[in-house]
């Protein structure tokens, strides 16, 4: 078997955790790791036994594929140069900073015949996974992603650090266009959007609201479908899933019941790096890809741009 040669851009929180998912698939191999702080790429190189790089440029030439997990200023600087170099890309949330780079990294792709995926995680969370196996026509959403503060993640808006994850559900199994967005927001601690409101109304008649948060005093992942089929529950820390549905009882009576589910329990970020690897091995689309990816940057800097709006008409 012909191993997948990979490195990782970005020794940092998430880059480490994507080298320690590589390690464990038997076909593929770690090549590099690279990061600007000398000391991070060594450190992960002397423990998973492969090239330590400050410039990631030396890495194309050597690699199959590669994780990049660096700060979203640099995901379309980097994406660019392998791709341009025809080899695989994983690119951590949210793909871009703007449409435009997002444009130019999927034609790349489109280009070379090569697999970009965008890292929304929570699409492998065990509890999402099976939400897929009864949801079907939601009409309402309701869902919280509040987090306390950490400065990690803070060179964006909490729009594209945290509600990014629901953003890309939401979208995923709604599966229709957007027609209308009211939202507000505001700084609190750092000089960009901390916490954040947003309705979200589709063409099928859809309607979610999403409320996210870095400033909260504890964490809180859920999201709520109704539809005409029943109640789904998911809470994405606990990796579990109520599902609801009604059915008539003997008597004519509506009866609540609880829905079977079965939910695997497996790692979203090993399950995200094992399908990269899979979509590269077997030159198929990913889970997640670049044109996903674009959908959900769109409707976050749509939020974004209500939100300032919204603080004009305040101002």
């Amino acid at each position: 078997m012909q191993k997948i040669k990979v490195g990782v851009v970005g020794i940092g929180h998430l880059g480490k955790y994507h080298l320690q998912k590589y390690q464990k698939l038997e076909n593929c191999t770690i090549i590099a790791a690279a990061d600007v702080f000398e000391d991070s790429a060594r450190s992960a190189a002397e423990l998973y036994h492969c090239r330590a790089l400050t410039d990631y440029r030396e890495m194309i030439g050597s690699v199959d594929a590669v994780s990049i997990a660096v700060p979203t200023r640099c995901h379309h600087e980097v994406a660019r140069a392998f791709l341009e170099a025809g080899v695989h890309v994983l690119l951590e949330k949210p793909i871009t900073e703007t449409l435009e780079q997002a444009d130019e990294l999927i034609a790349l792709a489109d280009r070379h015949g090569l697999v970009l995926q965008i890292g929304f995680v929570e699409r492998f969370n065990p509890a999402v996974v099976a939400l897929g196996k009864v949801i079907r026509k939601p009409l309402f959403i309701e869902a919280h992603r509040l987090h306390p503060f950490y400065e990690r993640g803070t060179d964006v808006d909490v729009i594209l650090d945290l509600m990014v994850h629901d953003l890309d559900i939401i979208l995923h199994f709604v599966n229709s266009p957007l027609q209308d967005v009211d939202a507000s927001g505001t700084s609190v601690l750092t000089d960009k959007v901390d916490i954040t409101n947003a309705r979200l109304r589709f063409a099928n008649g859809c309607v979610a609201n999403i409320t996210a948060s870095r400033i909260s005093m504890k964490t809180m992942q859920k999201i709520r479908f109704f539809g005409l089929e029943g109640y789904h529950a998911v809470d994405c820390s606990k990796r579990d899933l109520l599902s609801l549905s009604r059915q008539v009882g003997p008597a004519g009576q509506i009866e609540i019941i609880q829905n079977h589910v079965e939910i695997v329990q497996k790692d979203p970020l090993e399950e995200e790096i094992r399908a990269f690897i899979e979509a590269v091995t077997h030159k198929t689309d990913p889970p997640v890809t670049g044109r996903e990816g674009r959908e959900v940057l769109a409707v976050a800097l749509r939020i974004l741009e209500e939100i300032r709006k919204a603080q004009e008409r305040i101002l």
